[in-house]
């Protein structure tokens, strides 16, 4: 049994010119010839080319398969074990990619499942949405940002409630620390930023310590977080930035 160029194009969903561009370089060479001169595949042919087309859908080079295929001591069990674990590994990949684009259209239709009584009940003036548009140019296609709005959309005033004591107790204990002289390299204050840090974790998203450290510049460098800190106290908000530095260097050194 031989199929024509036109049935293969057809079986395959490749263009005639991709099969003679494959007979041109001797990657896939038609096992027979018709009376009249035109290309004949045979079933072990047809075999070769899903070979090919497998392996150019996971983005090998055509030179790469040419040599892949034509190894003499290839298995064809081997080249099945290779095919399943580059599957294998693109599946994942793939769902990592969806997962990641359905985070985003999460993204962008959660946001706080508070009424506007309930928001001002909790953050009074401050309404935590105002810097929405901002926050999504800055950090909306990361992975924490998404993570945020996920676990934040599902909050109610409780949580709420519950997230900003945490907060208020720690800004306390903070104020308390720097009334008392301790160094930001200190350990009371090393501990105090890995409990910022913890918290930020445990409330909104997962924060590394490169990702504190990011965190730390930006009460430092941008006033509106700087004014937020500083009302606390004078200077926390820099004696804090050093403090989470202390915190992730001496856990990147462990």
């Amino acid at each position: 049994m031989s199929y024509s160029v036109g049935q293969v194009a057809g079986f395959a969903g490749v263009t005639v010119r991709t099969l003679h561009h494959y007979d041109d370089i001797g990657l896939l060479v038609p096992s027979e010839r018709s009376p009249a001169g035109h290309r004949r595949y045979s079933d072990a042919d047809l075999d070769r080319l899903q070979q090919i087309l497998f392996y150019r859908e996971l983005g090998f080079p055509l030179d790469e398969v040419a040599a892949l295929l034509d190894d003499p001591d290839a298995d064809p069990r081997a080249h099945l074990r290779r095919q399943h674990e580059l599957l294998t590994a693109r599946i994942e990949k793939l769902r990592k990619m969806a997962a990641a684009v359905e985070q985003a259209m999460e993204a962008r239709t959660m946001g706080l499942n508070l009424t506007p009584e309930e928001k001002f009940e909790v953050f009074g003036d401050n309404d935590p949405e105002q810097y929405d548009e901002e926050v999504r140019e800055r950090w909306g296609g990361t992975e924490e940002y998404a993570e945020s709005q996920r676990r934040t959309a599902s909050y109610t005033k409780e949580d709420w409630k519950r997230i900003q004591a945490e907060a208020a107790d720690w800004g306390e204990r903070y104020v308390a620390l720097m009334a008392a002289g301790e160094p930001p390299t200190g350990e009371a204050a090393m501990a105090l930023a890995e409990e910022h840090r913890q918290h930020i974790c445990a409330s909104f998203y997962e924060c590394s310590y490169e990702l504190h450290r990011c965190l730390g510049e930006m009460y430092v460098s941008d006033e509106r977080f700087t004014a937020f800190y500083d009302a606390m106290r004078p200077g926390l908000a820099e004696h804090l930035r050093d403090a989470i530095v202390a915190n992730a260097d001496r856990h990147s050194a462990g």
